[in-house]
């Protein structure tokens, strides 16, 4: 079967507050997500029911002191038949991520392609519009064809597999018996993040490194992320615990943890966990100093995640119980842009440059001069002339 386009009159555009009537007519969607290892800001609900509040959630989308996001919409003047929204994933803004791509649904093959190809649209709009970025990254789980097969189609190429683990209350209470030794866990603040980043760098393969493209700003807390958080922790939605483990013969951080405690009950509490891979033996004592600060919460279910280069953690939380939860896998493509060509300059146009270009003095000649045809001459002249002299 040939392959299907979208129609020349879908357009993509920002998305404006009017789309929240019109996206999704016949309810069904293609969702394709990010992963929360690589998700860092909240994605929008993307829920095929709309209605009066519906436009709550899309101002979600375009409130630009919620989110540093970026969101498209693709459709005619009647329907929005496709949305995607797309996120700066470091502080230069060198590297973007795909937080969320919807189409609408349908299983004939035909409509399939054709979201294929809508999706594809606007993958490729984000690509040639965000001309900052250079790197693109995306996080799909495995069991997603249509995200899989989305992706591979617009050039990304798997980058690292991340496993997800939940462990329980009654594990998490086991962790907290035993007292961790840790006599060097220090609490983070803007002034480590330089520790924080060389602990980052070091614990990651080259190829995540350069793709990430993590700076020292990275890990500071801005002014507006900072006060965002402490109106979550006074209204009771959210409260974030984070430590290091500094080396004092080295002057470095090897072992660090973000702790995020959900106040919902069916929410689980989340962890960052970054261990330099020279000390791996901190696996233990870390978990269990984040099972101690659990040990108060309502909701004492964490989950965190590994990457397929680290195998210590992996055997670590295969000892202790802990449950897989889902399986997902990053993805990268570069970008890169065209650089506008300069107007060619004729040959005419470039002798009557020339012609003005005029000495503005005779040259002056040398003091030193080589002539090849004569120089055995000249030598024997200057033999003669300082014989005679001595003589």
């Amino acid at each position: 079967m040939p392959s299907v386009t979208p129609s020349e009159s879908i357009a993509v555009r920002p998305v404006h507050f009017r789309d929240s009537d019109k996206l999704m007519p016949n309810g069904g969607s293609e969702v394709v997500t990010c992963g929360e290892f690589t998700k860092h800001q909240p994605l929008p609900d993307f829920s095929p029911v709309f209605g009066p509040a519906s436009w709550q959630r899309l101002s979600r989308w375009v409130n630009p002191l919620q989110s540093k996001a970026t969101t498209f919409a693709a459709g005619d003047k009647h329907t929005t038949q496709g949305v995607i929204q797309v996120s700066p994933f470091n502080s230069t803004r060198s590297t973007w991520r795909i937080d969320q791509v919807m189409v609408n649904a349908s299983q004939e093959h035909q409509v399939l392609t054709l979201n294929m190809d809508l999706a594809s649209l606007l993958l490729r709009h984000c690509f040639e519009t965000i001309v900052e970025a250079h790197t693109w990254i995306s996080e799909t789980t495995i069991h997603d064809k249509f995200g899989l097969a989305l992706y591979r189609q617009n050039g990304f190429q798997p980058l690292a597999y991340v496993t997800y683990w939940s462990i329980d209350a009654d594990q998490i209470a086991t962790l907290a018996e035993s007292e961790p030794d840790l006599p060097n866990l220090l609490p983070v603040s803007n002034a480590d993040a330089q520790l924080i980043y060389q602990l980052e760098t070091a614990s990651m393969p080259p190829q995540l490194r350069q793709v990430f493209d993590h700076q020292i700003q990275d890990f500071r807390t801005r002014s507006i992320a900072g006060l965002r958080y402490q109106l979550r922790r006074w209204l009771g939605q959210s409260e974030s615990v984070s430590a290091y483990v500094f080396e004092p013969q080295r002057k470095a951080a090897i072992g660090y943890f973000s702790l995020r405690l959900s106040q919902a009950a069916d929410q689980p509490n989340r962890a960052k966990l970054t261990v330099h891979p020279a000390y791996t033996w901190l696996y233990p004592e870390l978990m269990a100093q984040m099972a101690q600060v659990l040990q108060g919460a309502s909701n004492q279910t964490l989950q965190l995640a590994s990457l397929d280069y680290q195998p210590e953690r992996e055997s670590y939380l295969r000892e202790i119980d802990a449950t897989e939860v889902s399986h997902t896998v990053m993805m990268s493509r570069s970008v890169w842009h065209k650089v506008r060509e300069t107007k060619a300059v004729s040959i005419e146009g470039l002798q009557d440059v020339l012609q003005g270009l005029q000495p503005s003095g005779k040259a002056i000649p040398s003091r030193f001069f080589w002539d090849a045809a004569n120089s055995g001459l000249n030598r024997s002249a200057r033999d003669d002339s300082s014989g005679g002299t001595a003589r």
